[in-house]
This record gives C-alpha cells, sequence and structure tokens, in this order.
C-alpha cells in the first residue's frame, strides 16, 4: 500500500509537470520504475497505459482552457501512434538487459536535451504563416517512436520543435502536444499488448499512476499559464539525467573513484543549468517589463480624441478648398 501511495504521488507530480510543460509524464514515471528494479518493456507498457487515461483528461482540460489547435493535433497524432505502435514492438522484442542500457540512454538524452533547452531563454516571439504537414508528420513520427522505446519522449522532441518554430502560442503548444498524445499512448499500449501479452503491463502501478495523474491533469492546464517553465525544465531535466547516469554508470561498470567525479561532474552541470535558467528567467522578464512603456508611450497619437473646435472656425480638410464655413 505504501509504494502504491508513492507511486500515486509520482503520477500526479509527473502530470504537474507534464501539463505545465508539455513534457515530463513518461520520463519522470519511467525513470522512476527503472529505478524500482522494473523491466524496461513492462514500464514503458505500464506508463503508457496509465498514459491513455492522463492525457484524457489533460486534453479535455486543455480543451476547456482554450489550449488546443486541432488542426496541429490531427497532424501528429496519426503519425506518432505509428512511430508509438513500431517502437513498442522493437522494445518488447529485445532482452532485459539489452533494453536497459537502451532505455536508460535515451532518457538520459532527454534530460541533458531538457537541462541545455531550458537554460537559454525561451523563444517569446511568433513568426507568421501556419506549420505544415510536411513538418508535424515527421516530428510525430519521430516523436512516437522515441516515446515507445525510452518509455518517454513524446513531448522532449515534439514540444521544442514547435516552439522553435515560433508559429505557435506556447500555451497551445503544449496544449496540443498533450491531446495528440492520447493516441500515442494508444497505439503505444496496443504494440506492447501484442509483443508482451498482458501480463507485461503492471496494473497496480498503472492504477496507481492514473489515480495520481487524473488529479493532477486539470490543475496543470490551469497552471501552464502561471508557472515559470525555464526553472521547472532545468529542475526536472538534472533529476532525470542523475536518476539515469546510475544505470549507465553500473552497465559501464565504472568502479572506484570514477564513480563519484561522474556524479559530480553531473551535479555540477545540474546546477550551472538552473543557475543559468534563473538568470535567462529575470532578463527575460526585465525585458518585458521595460517593453510594456515603451509601447504604451510610443502609441499613435490617434488614440486620443481631438479637441473640440472654436464655433465658426472652418473644419482643416475644408481649408482651401473654396468650401464656405457654416454660417
Amino acid at each position: 500500500m505504501r509504494k502504491l501511495l508513492l507511486l500515486a504521488l509520482v503520477g500526479l507530480a509527473a502530470q504537474l509537470i507534464d501539463g505545465s510543460l508539455g513534457m515530463a509524464y513518461g520520463l519522470t514515471s519511467s525513470t522512476l520504475l527503472l529505478v524500482a528494479g522494473v523491466a524496461p518493456a513492462a514500464a514503458s507498457a505500464s506508463v503508457h497505459l496509465a498514459e491513455i487515461g492522463t492525457t484524457l483528461a489533460a486534453g479535455v482540460a486543455h480543451w476547456r482552457f482554450g489550449n488546443v489547435d486541432w488542426r496541429v493535433v490531427t497532424r501528429i497524432a496519426l503519425p506518432g501512434a505509428i512511430g508509438a505502435f513500431a517502437g513498442a514492438t522493437l522494445l518488447s522484442s529485445i532482452s532485459t538487459e539489452s533494453a536497459a542500457p537502451w532505455m536508460a540512454g535515451i532518457l538520459f538524452t532527454l534530460g541533458a536535451y531538457l537541462l541545455v533547452r531550458f537554460a537559454r531563454p525561451l523563444r517569446t516571439d511568433r513568426a507568421g504563416g501556419r506549420l505544415r504537414g510536411r513538418f508535424l508528420s515527421p516530428l510525430g513520427l519521430v516523436a512516437g517512436f522515441v516515446d515507445a522505446t525510452g518509455g518517454g519522449g513524446w513531448g522532449p522532441v515534439a514540444t521544442p520543435a514547435l516552439l522553435v518554430s515560433g508559429r505557435l502560442e506556447p500555451r497551445k503548444v503544449i496544449g496540443s502536444v498533450d491531446t495528440a498524445e492520447f493516441v500515442v499512448a494508444g497505439a503505444a499500449s496496443v504494440g506492447f499488448l501484442i509483443g508482451l501479452g498482458s501480463e507485461g503491463f503492471l496494473l497496480p502501478t498503472v492504477a496507481a499512476l492514473l489515480i495520481g495523474g487524473l488529479i493532477a491533469a486539470p490543475l496543470a492546464a490551469w497552471l501552464v499559464r502561471i508557472v515559470p517553465a525555464q526553472l521547472l525544465g532545468a529542475a526536472v531535466g538534472g533529476v532525470i539525467v542523475l536518476t539515469n547516469a546510475r544505470t549507465l554508470i553500473r552497465s559501464a561498470e565504472l568502479d572506484g573513484p570514477v564513480r563519484p567525479a561522474v556524479y559530480a561532474l553531473l551535479a555540477a552541470g545540474w546546477l550551472a543549468a538552473l543557475v543559468l535558467a534563473v538568470r535567462a528567467l529575470r532578463r527575460t522578464r526585465q525585458a518585458r517589463a521595460t517593453a510594456v512603456p515603451a509601447l504604451a508611450a510610443s502609441a499613435p497619437a490617434a488614440d486620443v480624441p481631438p479637441a473640440p473646435a472654436a464655433v465658426g472656425a472652418v473644419p482643416a480638410e475644408l481649408a482651401g478648398t473654396g468650401t464656405p464655413a457654416a454660417r
């Protein structure tokens, strides 16, 4: 019971992070299950089965808050489902010994990417035009495959790519990616069901993660408007890097003083990323605070109503036209 309560809290925290960043539910949950000794395929299968419920709740919540662009959803969901099904089939066919370092390596890489991504200022300006299908379809295919084979990765691959494009406001990027993930999680679960059978799913774990995620989904859709993604992304990235480094170090059989040196180096990198994230967030807020008064000062004079003309005066547009003034 204590373990299930802990998993429910993990599901709650993971969904809060995912709903606020558009990523990291699978990364967070899969990382914990791997640390607990769950086989990689079973961990990914259980997380994706739980995600069917959490992504449905998150999608409805984001839709209610106006955070969903349905055109983007329809163009990344189907390719994402195809990639996820293929990834689940591949992971199901790999032995546990071979899959563990593979999955930890993917999670470690995605965590490092989060650190680098959120240590830099986030793009806030928007470019013109719409996102094209020839960009969205390959993006969904790759993100879905990485998501199933790594136990997470749909958000870390899809969300930054859409943010960098600058053609969709951040809250709609997050809402659209979370909504499309419902289809991706369903396809991955079908792939794991075919490859592993029903015994591949840890149903108590699924239930605990699902309950925590369902509780957090509506709150996360609201938090996306107020939580500083800069700090949250850097913090989550560091946790994922350190936890998955444990599996990689063990697979590489690094012993002696090398192991603590690697951990110290990774911790220093995490601290540096947090410092850079704080500085970037402050610069962004200062620039925004400076820009608002500047825009207000440069407002066109036409917005100010003209002073009333004196009685008997000739209007400026009639002056010199020969039109007589009213008597």
